[in-house]
């Protein structure tokens, strides 16, 4: 996408007026997606191509950021020149040396780019049949399969040349279950950092008609009452409470400026004894992994708290530098049209030894979430407001009936603090999280845990 003779002058000419770092970031990615919502066939076919490149200058703990899609000698010094003079003062150091890497962690993908339209229908056409056939009352079922390939260069002024490929693949299943005037809805999305051969290692036919049944059941659930109860939280997308309330409370975009619960509690105790978090960019072929983050860096594993103790927070370069810590491999962004900052990738709780039925069967009054949906949620102070998608009540240590209209109220340290029972049965599910850097790919994650007294809003009788 460019010569290392043009990326030395584009930087050095960034650098003119007293940067001392700049960064190239290049890119070029075809996204198709096919979808269908209707009986007959499917309806929907498109195809994206984004192509460009984003600048980045720092000098000490300012910044500033630019991008283009003219790529030409002219395109690109014009933009480094424009974001130069945003400086004033004289020239502190040059580009060095480029040593060049690619990443070659991940595992090779079988049916990428070169995947057919049959080969995709099939996969569309399976899931909306599987879905559709569950139950007389669902009434509209969306089936969407995107895959995307992102091939990637990024430069910098201290020699670094990373090229990287990131190829993803993701099916979104969405129900709606309707009767007597009433409507429910349910949704789940696979995916994983590779190409369509992932969906011949999973049962997505099994998955479409579980997102029916969520949707029926629900439709013929109970308004959940209204009370402080203990709330048992199932794994996946479960782990989305963790994501939110906590994990965006720990990047370094947050912490960096005093916007979060957790600042300046590196060592302390956040949690109860028995959890430990993680968020692990490394993990083979995850939807959240890569080989290098957006800033050129490997990416990690790094656990956020061990045993209760909060032991580090994702840091990027840039905030780094406020809070005079090195980067973890966590800086992401969406394309080139976002400078980067640090973000989550494959982020979960870690197992623990319980079961979900001694956890059932150790609850006298409370609420068993199946399926988190989405939320609300305050950075700066943690604190939350979830909606569940399916949920039932327990009572005596046994699941009664269920419920549908609750809501989860709390705080993310709150939480934290209140876990007493952690299950054996960690599992992630994907989605994509949306932050000043744009949307990108994130695995949520955890066993199924119990929390102690979480306020329960509802409109049901006691």
């Amino acid at each position: 996408m460019i010569s290392k003779n043009l990326a030395k002058k584009v930087l050095n000419v960034a650098l003119a007026t007293g940067g001392d770092f700049a960064e190239l970031f290049l890119e070029d990615t075809v996204s198709n997606t096919l979808s269908r919502d209707s009986l007959e066939a499917i309806n929907n076919a498109n195809s994206q191509v984004t192509y460009g490149a984003g600048l980045r200058i720092l000098k000490g703990l300012q910044s500033v950021y630019g991008y283009t899609n003219d790529l030409s000698k002219e395109g690109l010094l014009k933009l480094a020149e424009s974001l130069s003079c945003r400086f004033e003062g004289r020239r502190v150091c040059r580009v060095k040396e480029f040593v060049e890497e690619e990443g070659t962690q991940h595992k090779a993908v079988k049916i990428g780019k070169n995947a057919t339209q049959t080969q995709k229908k099939k996969i569309v056409n399976g899931a909306y049949k599987a879905c559709k056939s569950t139950s007389k009352y669902i009434t509209q079922v969306t089936v969407s399969l995107n895959d995307k390939v992102q091939n990637v260069v990024i430069i910098n002024s201290d020699g670094k040349w990373v090229k990287d490929q990131r190829v993803r693949v993701r099916l979104g299943i969405s129900a709606i279950a309707f009767k007597d005037g009433k409507m429910q809805t349910a949704f789940e999305g696979p995916g994983a950092q590779k190409g369509l051969e992932y969906y011949d290692e999973i049962d997505y036919k099994s998955i479409a008609k579980s997102v029916a049944k969520s949707a029926v059941t629900t439709l013929k659930a109970r308004e959940c009452p209204s009370a402080k109860m203990d709330v048992i939280i199932e794994n996946g997308f479960g782990g989305v409470i963790f994501h939110e309330a906590c994990g965006h409370s720990l990047e370094a975009s947050s912490v960096a400026k005093g916007l979060s619960v957790f600042c300046g509690k590196k060592g302390q105790k956040i949690a109860s004894d028995i959890v430990t978090a993680v968020d692990d960019g490394t993990i083979e072929n995850a939807w959240g992994s890569g080989n290098y983050d957006d800033e050129g860096n490997k990416t990690t594993r790094n656990v956020l708290i061990e045993n209760g103790i909060l032991k580090s927070y994702l840091v990027d370069a840039a905030n780094g530098r406020r809070m005079n810590e090195a980067a973890t491999g966590c800086c992401r962004r969406e394309s080139y049209k976002y400078p980067p900052t640090s973000r989550m990738s494959n982020t979960f709780i870690c197992n623990g030894t319980s079961t979900v039925e001694e956890m059932i069967k150790a609850t006298k009054k409370g609420l068993y979430c199946k399926k988190m949906g989405g939320g609300s949620v305050n950075p700066v102070t943690g604190e939350f407001n979830f909606a569940l998608s399916e949920g039932y009540l327990i009572k005596n240590g046994k699941i009664t009936h269920p419920v549908k209209g609750a809501t989860l109220v709390g705080s993310g340290s709150e939480i934290l603090m209140n876990i007493d029972m952690i299950g054996n049965n960690l599992r992630r599910a994907q989605g994509m999280c949306g932050a000043s850097s744009g949307s990108v790919p994130a695995d949520v994650g955890q066993p199924c845990i119990r929390v102690r007294n979480i306020t329960v809003g509802g409109r049901g009788g006691k």
